[in-house]
């Protein structure tokens, strides 16, 4: 079967064979992450998956003394880049345009869409490969692209996992975290035939036969392609050159075969030199894969003739990251290099997986970073801050330093003021609390008769949150007084 007919059945089938699909109609986090922890495949694989990418995680950093002094560094360049980020963002056009280079700005997710459609559609083809892409999965581009009549082929082993089984990434490092071999071959031999060269025959779970019917299949993608399409880990103002960091090599054949290459890249990525890049490429892939440096780095800058693609473009996406720029607490999340370490130590993320957070950003990342992108309006944004334990264990593990509790209490403190979904019983017990305390006598009142029937008590309390919160926790015991009873006797 033709790679269109593959398309024309799933879309007359009611399915989307896009990976980026929007988490459009998704439960807010409780109820998501409820289902979730049902699932006892799932949290396995999740359970086993986060602790050996963590152990490994922390042997790499541990070799190295100045890790402390890094993660500073890391955190001071991103700081004092978002501090300047329209004048370096400005050299890094200049440093673009001068290499050869052309570079459209994107206010939103439509804008851009809009940008790559023409600009796809100006070289006449009908299709592209893709490297891996957090922020055209945030723009949805490739739902627009096939609704445009232009097919869009993911490279990323993971991400053609997800591509083929018509699914979510749930990972920011390994998008198909939530799949386990045996699910893997399964989709190959299904799918594979849909989208391009089938699987072959008899194909088993064995890791290096699932990597092989990936690499024939994608081969044939590569070679036809005319058009590449990626994102970028780093873009250097200095420069103009950009930067992308994988494990596979199937990057660097989108970002080197074709003729034309698009990269759509968040505004905040951009740093100032190269020396400060030096940095990112010793913390990114210990915190990532744990590897002393990514098997591929593969760095470009604007076109050159014979060499590469003969027309670049590059596409400088905004889309809510100049209001989160504007918060003076909640904007350390654009420091962010996407290392996915906060996912693999974060508990509620081991039992609940990523697509419980409704975002192509899941995990104590997505849970600061989303609701500054998209708001607060809607009750899955309002849900996501509540989505952790506070536990800490994600910003001891940072490598840029992103105290993300802080950013979680903070976007807290907006739900609640916005009056978002889902708190209504948290606000009345807040302003029940207020007049309670605004009013002494009712509180000596309220106190006194809690003393007198501090025997009468019961040692659970009653609801359903409640009960669920007192079944693994001891209530405090009540004095025989009051304190301010006590006090007026003994205060002389």
């Amino acid at each position: 079967m033709s790679d269109r007919k593959g398309r024309a059945s799933a879309r007359d089938e009611g399915r989307r064979p896009g990976d980026g699909r929007a988490f459009l109609g998704m439960p807010a986090f409780p109820e998501a992450a409820r289902e979730a922890v049902g699932d006892a495949t799932l949290r396995a694989t999740l359970r086993h998956a986060t602790h050996t990418i963590r152990d490994k995680r922390a042997r790499a950093v541990a070799e190295l003394d100045d890790w402390a002094a890094l993660r500073e560094a890391g955190r001071r360049i991103k700081d004092e880049t978002l501090r300047h980020l329209d004048t370096h963002l400005l050299r890094l056009e200049e440093s673009v345009t001068a290499a050869g280079g052309t570079v459209h700005w994107a206010a939103d997710a439509a804008e851009a869409n809009r940008i790559v459609t023409g600009l796809v559609r100006a070289t006449g083809e009908t299709e592209v490969v893709k490297v891996k892409s957090m922020a055209t999965q945030e723009i949805g581009l490739n739902e627009h692209l096939e609704a445009e009549g232009i097919a869009a082929y993911e490279t990323d082993l993971a991400e053609l996992i997800v591509q083929l089984g018509e699914d979510r990434p749930s990972h920011i490092l390994v998008p198909a975290i939530h799949r386990n071999r045996g699910e893997i071959r399964d989709i190959f031999r299904e799918k594979m035939g849909s989208w391009g060269r089938p699987a072959p025959e008899g194909l088993s779970d064995a890791p290096a036969e699932l990597a092989e019917a990936a690499r024939l299949h994608l081969r044939e993608k590569f070679l036809r392609a005319k058009v590449g399409i990626s994102g970028a880990n780093f873009m250097v103002a200095e420069t103009g050159t950009l930067v992308v960091v994988e494990s596979e090599g199937n990057g660097r054949m989108c970002l080197t075969l074709p003729e034309t290459l698009i990269s759509v890249v968040g505004v905040e990525k951009v740093v100032p030199t190269w020396r400060d890049l030096e940095v990112f490429l010793q913390t990114l892939p210990r915190s990532s894969t744990a590897e002393r440096m990514n098997p591929y780095t593969s760095m470009w800058t604007g076109t050159a003739d014979g060499d590469g693609p003969g027309t670049f473009h590059l596409v400088l996406l905004d889309n809510g990251r100049t209001d989160a720029l504007a918060d003076e607490v909640g904007r350390q999340a654009l420091r962010c290099i996407r290392c996915s370490a906060c996912l693999n130590v974060c508990p509620v993320y081991e039992r609940a997986g990523g697509h419980a957070y409704g975002s192509v950003y899941p995990g104590p990342i997505g849970a600061i970073l989303t609701p500054q992108l998209r708001g607060t309006a809607s009750e899955v944004d309002a849900s996501l801050p509540y989505a952790s334990s506070l536990c800490g264990a994600c910003y001891e593990v940072c490598p840029v330093a992103i105290d993300i509790p802080e950013v979680l209490v903070h976007l807290r403190e907006r739900v609640a003021e916005e009056g978002g979904k889902g708190h209504r019983l948290e606000r009345a017990a807040i302003k029940a609390s207020t007049w309670v305390l605004d009013h002494p006598g009712v509180l000596a009142a309220g106190e006194r008769l809690a003393s007198a029937t501090r025997k009468a008590l019961p040692r659970r309390l009653p609801g359903p949150g409640a009960r669920q919160w007192t079944d693994h926790r001891d209530l405090p015991e009540l004095p025989a007084e009051p304190f301010r009873d006590w006090w007026k006797k003994n205060r002389t």
